[in-house]
Order: C-alpha cells, then structure tokens, then sequence
C-alpha cells in the first residue's frame, strides 16, 4: 500500500469516525421514577433533567438524603440505557458495514 493510499484510508477512517459520533449523539435514553425523569444521550452526557414537585417532597419533609438517592439512580439509569443504546446502535453499524469497510470487509 502505497502512501497515498494510506493517506486516503486516513481521511477516511477520520471521515466514518465522525460520522458515527454524529450518530451516537442523536441516540436518547429515557429513564423516570419518584417523579424525576433523566434524558442522557449516547455520548453519556445529561440532555434533560426534570423534577415534579411532587419529587420535592421528599426535601421539604425534611429527608434530602431520598431525594439524592432517586435522583442517582434515575441518573443512573437513564445513562445505562444510553449505555446499552449506543452499544446496540454500534453492532447494528458493524453488521451492515458501516464502518466503511475500514474493519475488515
């Protein structure tokens, strides 16, 4: 392979890595409980974060500590299904060649 070709296998490489981020950016995982719902993306980062006032209850009455622990876990959760989303988005991009042919095809 001469080094051009390397050069363009590059370019490309960079082109499809990109392309897929962009991919990966879109996915959007939903998770709620306790009146709180978390909206992550497929990067791991929070899109949305919205509380009820009935979730608010919970410092009002003077236990912070549950409140905390549901927004964790509702965090938690919303970042694993984008988690298992974006893994799931991948394969598919793997098995239909999606990877431009980069990886083997």
């Amino acid at each position: 392979m001469g080094m051009f070709d390397q050069v363009k296998q590059a370019m490309q490489m960079r082109s499809e890595a990109k392309r897929i981020q962009a991919e990966i950016q879109k996915i959007k995982a939903e998770y709620s409980n306790g009146g709180i719902t978390v909206i992550a993306k497929g990067d791991m980062t929070i899109d949305k974060i919205a509380i009820t006032p009935e979730a608010y209850d919970e410092v009002k009455a003077g236990k912070p500590q549950r409140f905390e622990t549901m927004l964790f876990n509702v965090v938690n959760g919303a970042l694993k299904k984008a988690k298992d989303a974006t893994q799931a988005e991948m394969q598919k991009m793997m098995q239909a060649g999606g990877a431009g042919g980069l990886f083997g095809k």
